[in-house]
């Protein structure tokens, strides 16, 4: 019965992914025929731009995250404390996951491109994201077993046609040469969107609305996870999905983002 139900999840699944794979060929052709007749714009200031979709001044714009930063939570620092300091956040909250790392700070560029990759169906600029999260995380990946995408609920899924932290976690793999497996999370129920709610309300909001699949927790008990999303804000989303792989007996769960909000206080302590 439980083979049965594997082999069911896994067609399901692969079916899942031939259609996704459809529809990508055919939005790339549909963008190789746009731009046959029209220039890729930046989707920051929207000059004609070839390659990634950012244009040089835009690109300068953005704000990446390197060393120093918290230990646990990736925040950047404004001055070197020395090596393993924490956050003040990591120690009044600390998260389920072990460490999160992001490529780039949340500010207008970064939010431009994650809302044309998440609404407006720029998956090209995925490749591109994807490697920047990459080398951020490089450490993050280096330890990986597996790399999982945030889940949509499959009705957000089908609206949208797509999962962004899906296309940004398909790079990742490659990039590092990890294995994708985005069935070993589940969204078990529809949650309100999480914009404009407040961080308890973003935690009650996600409050058991992700799970492991029976049949697949095995393929979770003693695995090192690379949990990879597009935004990191309050971080409820991320950690409910740590804590559904580590009640699977994850071996460890890491998180990495493209991009995450960074509070003007993030000082260590």
């Amino acid at each position: 019965m439980q083979l049965h139900a594997i082999s069911q999840s896994r067609t399901g699944q692969h079916l899942l992914e031939a259609a996704t794979t459809a529809r990508e060929l055919w939005s790339r052709l549909a963008r190789v025929a746009l731009d046959i007749a029209l220039p890729t714009l930046c989707v920051g200031c929207r000059v004609p731009v070839a390659g990634a979709g950012v244009c040089a001044q835009c690109w300068a714009k953005l704000s990446f995250i390197a060393p120093p930063c918290c230990e646990r939570l990736g925040i950047p620092f404004v001055y070197d404390p020395g090596p393993g300091l924490l956050s003040m956040e990591a120690i009044a909250n600390p998260p389920s996951y072990r460490r999160a790392r992001a490529a780039v700070r949340y500010d207008e560029v970064a939010r431009a491109l994650v809302h044309a990759l998440k609404y407006q169906d720029r998956v090209d600029l995925a490749p591109t994201m994807g490697r920047w999260m990459a080398r951020a995380g490089h450490e993050l990946v280096s330890r990986a077993d597996v790399i999982v995408p945030v889940p949509l609920h499959w009705r957000r899924g089908w609206s949208r046609r797509y999962n962004q932290s899906g296309h940004l976690a398909k790079a990742i793999a490659q990039a590092g040469g990890l294995p994708l497996e985005p069935w070993l999370l589940k969204r078990t129920r529809q949650t309100a969107q999480q914009i404009g709610l407040s961080k308890s309300e973003r935690a009650a909001n996600v409050q058991g609305a992700v799970a492991v699949p029976v049949e697949y927790k095995p393929h979770v008990r003693g695995r090192r996870i690379l949990l990879v999303d597009d935004v990191l804000t309050s971080g409820s989303t991320v950690d409910a999905c740590a804590r559904a792989l580590l009640r699977a007996h994850a071996a460890e769960v890491e998180v990495l983002v493209f991009a995450r909000v960074v509070e003007p206080f993030g000082n260590p302590i």
